[in-house]
Formats: structure tokens, C-alpha cells, sequence
């Protein structure tokens, strides 16, 4: 495994990228906003961003093994700077959606590089802690650009030229690194049903995930706008979910290694489902609670990615890092394609508070599956077993383990398939 020091530039280049990708986000649903184009067609243009993403993770893995990590990176992020100037370039909605789904195919491949990468440069006992410095600086470096949209606004040039900026010069570190890249997988077949054969539960997860993390980004902001926000307002809101996702990632991925992955990704979905369930409750205008619900959706339901493709790794053995992180993705992808779209008819229809609403039921049914899974087979993890197993193991599903079952969080990858 190499050391830390060496997945620096990775990191660097991430948060770099991932900055741009963040404020691009937001900067379209608002200027597509104020160009006239109705949430129907916003959420459309998200579909097409996943869209490109679904593609991508069937393309991208082969691209990897042809040339290797660094290349397909280096490759994938000019595009999306050349289709960010595109967008202000052409103000034509036809137009926005193939730019749209040519940055989500971009973009997926990107987390496909940089996820398989990281898994490979890890191990069971500490991976949800090195996916959650990924994180940490991916929602610290989205919560920064936030703060340009008043800075700059959305009318203009200049956000979409500072956007493909970022892109260009996320190129920088990954290209003068050490060249510490994993080995490309020397053989390859995406195939789906050996993912979800992998962890069932993980696919799952990004499933929801893709459902409402997506939805939040995407159509958030007119939630916020309906909510009585301004264009500073919104990027508040934006920004307190983020920086919630922040306070909470490292903690739950720290516990994560320790226990169960299950019992986080169990505890953080019902918080989310609780933050949604206020937000949807807030009064038009009472900025306060609207701000202090999505700090708390963001703290629960952004760290989910990291625990559930962390569990997933967990499962697979080293040559299929490539295959779980584009499966991840893949699932991801399958429910941010609807997710956004869903999401702009059900506030388009019932009001903006329903659309909290929605990511409430979204991550009730994952709470659903999760018990379902833990039921099917039962685990605990064999490390640090403290007064926290044993209140694990008087629930009636680990009662089951004690009749025959055995599993361990630290063996997955060899056990329990």
C-alpha cells in the first residue's frame, strides 16, 4: 500500500475538480431559472448529467485498462471544461442537456479514476477513513464555491469561465504526481449482477443516494428560492448542508471501521429521513430552521456514499476495486437519472415542502432494506468489540449468528459473499 504522502496530488486534483463540479451544479439550476426554463425542464437537464453517468461507468473502466488511471483523468476533465463554456456560449435548452450529459459522463468516470484508486490504496480497517478524507474535502471545497454565486452571480460569463478554470487546472497535480497510481485491472467485464452479488446493500445505497443527494444539489435550490431565500440565501443553504455532511463524515467512517458498517449506514439514513421530514414541515420564511434542517440533512445523508462503497470494497477482492467503484457509480447513476426529475414534478405539483417529503420516503425504504439485509446475514465485526457489540448482539438478528453464522467486518472480502 503506498503511503498517504503519495495520494496527495490524487487529493489536491480532487478537491480542485470537485470544487468546480459543486458551484456548476447550483450555477445551472439558477441561471436555467432565470432564463425562463420551467422545473420540469431543470430536473430534465439533471436526467441527462446521469444519464451521461450511467454510460460512463460501462465505458470508463475499459478506457482505465487501456491506458491507465492518470491519462483517463487528465482526458475526461478537458472535456468537461470545454462543455462548461459551451454552456454559456449556447443559451438553448437542447443545447444545456448534451453538455449536461457530456459533463455527467465526464464526471463519473473522474469519481471512477479517483474512487477505484483510493480503494486500492487501502485496506478493511481503515478505508471508510481514507474515503472520508475524499469526502471531507470534496463537501469542503463544494461549500467554499457556494460563496461565489453572490460574489459573481448568475447572469454573467465569468462563473462559467472560473468553473472551467478549476477543471483545467485539477490536471496540474495528477500529471506532475509521482506516478503512484494502482495497477489498471489487467482484465474486465462490467457486469452488474456481480456488483449487486458483491453488496447487495451498498447498491442499494447509492441507489438512494443517487434518489435524493442528487435531488438535493440539483433542485435544492428551489426549494430554498421557494422558501424565500436570495441568490446569498441559497448558497447558505446549500452550504449548511454541505458543512453538515462535513461534521459527521469523519466520525461515522471512524465508527464504521470499528463496527457493523450496517449500523452507521442504518443510523445516518434515519437521520436523514428526520431532517427531511422537518424541512417539510418549516414555514415559508423562517430562515433559522430552514438553515439549521439542511446542516442536518446534510450531516446524515452525505456521509452515506462514503459508508456504502466502503462496505462494498469491504466485499470485494483486490482485482474488482475498478468494478465496485464503477458499479457504485453505476447505481448512483440509475437513481439520480429519476431522482432530480422526480423531485422537480413532486415540487412543481404539491409545493416546496413536499419535496422534503420525498427524501424522507426514499430513505425510509433504504432503512427497509437495510434491516432486511442484517436479517439475511447476520454480522459483526471482529475488531475493537466493546459494550457497543454487546448491545449489537442482544438485538434478535445477532441472536441468529449465535446459531451457527459467523462473520467479520474485517474478513468480508474473504467470508460471507
Amino acid at each position: 500500500m503506498p503511503g498517504y504522502s503519495q495520494l496527495i496530488p490524487l487529493l489536491t486534483a480532487a478537491g480542485i475538480l470537485l470544487a468546480g463540479n459543486g458551484i456548476q451544479g447550483t450555477l445551472i439550476t439558477l441561471r436555467a431559472s432565470s432564463e425562463g426554463f420551467t422545473p420540469a425542464l431543470i430536473g430534465l437537464m439533471g436526467t441527462a448529467y446521469f444519464a451521461g453517468f450511467a454510460l460512463s461507468c460501462l465505458a470508463t473502466p475499459h478506457l482505465i485498462r487501456r491506458v491507465g488511471h492518470i491519462r483517463v483523468f487528465a482526458a475526461l476533465a478537458a472535456v468537461a471544461s470545454a462543455a462548461t463554456l459551451m454552456l454559456v456560449l449556447v443559451l438553448d435548452s437542447s443545447m444545456w442537456m448534451a453538455m449536461r450529459f457530456a459533463t455527467g459522463f465526464c464526471f463519473a468516470g473522474l469519481f471512477t479514476v479517483m474512487e477505484s484508486w483510493l480503494a486500492a490504496s487501502s485496506k478493511n480497517t481503515n478505508r471508510a477513513r481514507i474515503l472520508s478524507v475524499y469526502r471531507l474535502i470534496d463537501l469542503g471545497a463544494n461549500a467554499g464555491a457556494q460563496f461565489l454565486l453572490p460574489l459573481f452571480g448568475v447572469l454573467g460569463f465569468e462563473l462559467f469561465a472560473i468553473i472551467a478554470m478549476l477543471f483545467a487546472v485539477s490536471l496540474v497535480p495528477i500529471s506532475l504526481g509521482d506516478r503512484s497510481s494502482p495497477k489498471p485491472p489487467e482484465a474486465f467485464s462490467f457486469d452488474i449482477r456481480i456488483v449487486w452479488r458483491i453488496s447487495p446493500l451498498a447498491c442499494a445505497g447509492c441507489l438512494t443516494l443517487g434518489m435524493t443527494n442528487s435531488a438535493f444539489r440539483l433542485i435544492g435550490p428551489l426549494y430554498a428560492d421557494a422558501m424565500g431565500l436570495d441568490t446569498a440565501g441559497v448558497a447558505l443553504f446549500l452550504s449548511a448542508g454541505i458543512l453538515g455532511g462535513a461534521a459527521l463524515q469523519f466520525p461515522l467512517s471512524y465508527l464504521s471501521d470499528r463496527f457493523d458498517r450496517r449500523w452507521m449506514i442504518m443510523g445516518a439514513t434515519f437521520g436523514a429521513m428526520i431532517a427531511g421530514l422537518l424541512l417539510s414541515n418549516v414555514a415559508p420564511g423562517n430562515q433559522i430552521l430552514v438553515y439549521a434542517g439542511s446542516f442536518a440533512f446534510g450531516a446524515f445523508a452525505l456521509p452515506l456514499y462514503s459508508l456504502s462503497i466502503a462496505h462494498a470494497n469491504d466485499q470485494a477482492e483486490p482485482g474488482q476495486y475498478v468494478l465496485v467503484a464503477a458499479g457504485m457509480i453505476f447505481f448512483f447513476a440509475i437513481g439520480a437519472t429519476c431522482g432530480p426529475l422526480i423531485a422537480s414534478l413532486v415540487l412543481d405539483t404539491f409545493g416546496a415542502p413536499a419535496f422534503f417529503t420525498y427524501t424522507s420516503l426514499v430513505h425510509g425504504a433504504l432503512i427497509l432494506v437495510t434491516f432486511a439485509r442484517m436479517a439475511i446475514r447476520p454480522e459483526v465485526v471482529d475488531k475493537g468489540r466493546s459494550s457497543f457489540s454487546f448491545l449489537l448482539q442482544s438485538s434478535p438478528v445477532f441472536i441468529r449468528m449465535a446459531a451457527g453464522k459467523n462473520g467479520s467486518g474485517a474478513g468480508r472480502a474473504k467470508n460471507g459473499k
